[in-house]
C-alpha cells in the first residue's frame, strides 16, 4: 500500500467514525442526561433533584421537562460524538501505521499505544465541547440564576464569565480515561484477531473473505471491549463530570480540583459515590458500543469497495 494510499484510507477510518459516533449519541442521549445527574448527586446540591433509579430519573425528566430535559445539551454531544470518534479512529489508525512501520501484523502494545495517543490528542480537542454538554444536561427547573439558552449562549457566557481555563474544567480525569479507550480498543482488536484466528484454524478451504466478521461478531465485540473498559475507568468520569458543574450564583465552584473531588467523593460517599450513575451508564454504552463498531465496521467495509471498484 502506498503512502497516499495509506492516508486515504485513514481519512475513511475518520469518516466512518463520525458517522459511528453519530448514531450512537441519537440512540443513548436520554440515557447519558440520567447519567451525568446521577454522576453529580451528592445530595447536596439543591439544583439537582434526587432519583431512585434510572427508570425513575427517566420518567421524572420527561414529566417535568419534556422530550427538552431528555435531550439537554443534545447538540454539544452530537458535536462532540461525531468528532471525538472522527478523530479518534483516524489518529488511531494514524498511530497504529506509524508504529507498524513495515511489520505486517499488529501487537497488544501497538494497539495500547495507538489508543492511548488518540485518546488524549482527542481528549485535548474537544474537552470544551464536553463542558458545554455537561452544563447543559444539569440544567433543571429548580436551576438558580439565569440558564444557558443553547450551546452557542453557553459557550459565551462561560467565556465572558469564568474564562477560557473553565472550558478546561475536568481535563486531568479526562486525560486519565485516555485509558477508557485504549482498554477497550486494545480488548476489541485482540479478541477481533483471536476470532479471527480461530476461524482460519476451523475452516478447511479458507479464504480471504472469511476473514470478515458477522455483524453479530461486530456487535459483541464491541459491548464486550467496552464492559472491560468500564469496570476500570468509571471513577473518572465521575470526577469529571463534578469538576465540570457549574459554579454557584457567587461564581464559586463546588470542587476546587480533582484532588479535591476525589477526597471529598470518597469521605462524604464512599465508594458507592464513584459510581453514581452506573446502571444509566451500562444501558447506555454497552448497545451504544455495539452499534458504533457496527456501523464502523460496515462504513469501513462499503468505503472500501467503494474505493476498489474505483
Amino acid at each position: 500500500m502506498t503512502t497516499s494510499q495509506t492516508v486515504k484510507w485513514r481519512w475513511e477510518n475518520a469518516v466512518a467514525g463520525s458517522i459511528a459516533g453519530l448514531s450512537t449519541v441519537t440512540f443513548s442521549h436520554p440515557l447519558d442526561v440520567v447519567r451525568t445527574r446521577f454522576q453529580v448527586y451528592d445530595g447536596r446540591n439543591p439544583n439537582l433533584p434526587c432519583y431512585r433509579n434510572t427508570p425513575h430519573a427517566l420518567f421524572t425528566i420527561a414529566r417535568s421537562e419534556g422530550l427538552r430535559g431528555l435531550y439537554a445539551g443534545f447538540n454539544p454531544a452530537v458535536l462532540g460524538s461525531t468528532l471525538s470518534w472522527g478523530l479518534y479512529f483516524y489518529f488511531y489508525n494514524n498511530a497504529k501505521q506509524r508504529y507498524m512501520g513495515n511489520q505486517d501484523k499488529t501487537s497488544a502494545r501497538i494497539h495500547l499505544v495507538s489508543a492511548a495517543e488518540a485518546g488524549a490528542l482527542v481528549c485535548l480537542s474537544t474537552n470544551p465541547v464536553w463542558v458545554v454538554k455537561t452544563r447543559l444536561q444539569l440544567q433543571t427547573p429548580h436551576h438558580q440564576g439565569r440558564p444557558y439558552s443553547g450551546f452557542n449562549d453557553a459557550l459565551r457566557t462561560i467565556l465572558r464569565d469564568e474564562g477560557w481555563r473553565a472550558l478546561y474544567k475536568g481535563l486531568l480525569p479526562g486525560l486519565l480515561l485516555v485509558t477508557h479507550g485504549a482498554i477497550q480498543f486494545t480488548a476489541y482488536e485482540e479478541l477481533r484477531k483471536i476470532i479471527i484466528d480461530f476461524r482460519q484454524k476451523q475452516s478447511s478451504c479458507f479464504d480471504k473473505s472469511s476473514e470478515l466478521l458477522t455483524t453479530v461478531d461486530y456487535a459483541t465485540l464491541g459491548a464486550s471491549s467496552k464492559l472491560a473498559a468500564i469496570l476500570a475507568t468509571y471513577p473518572f468520569q465521575v470526577i469529571r463530570s463534578r469538576l465540570q458543574q457549574r459554579p454557584n450564583t457567587y461564581g464559586v465552584a463546588r470542587y476546587a480540583g480533582s484532588g479535591h473531588a476525589l477526597q471529598k467523593t470518597a469521605r462524604l460517599e464512599g465508594i458507592k459515590g464513584f459510581y453514581g450513575g452506573f446502571t444509566a451508564n451500562l444501558l447506555k454504552t454497552l448497545p451504544a458500543a455495539s452499534i458504533t463498531f457496527i456501523a464502523y465496521e460496515n462504513v469501513l467495509n462499503l468505503l472500501k469497495r467503494t474505493k476498489t471498484r474505483d
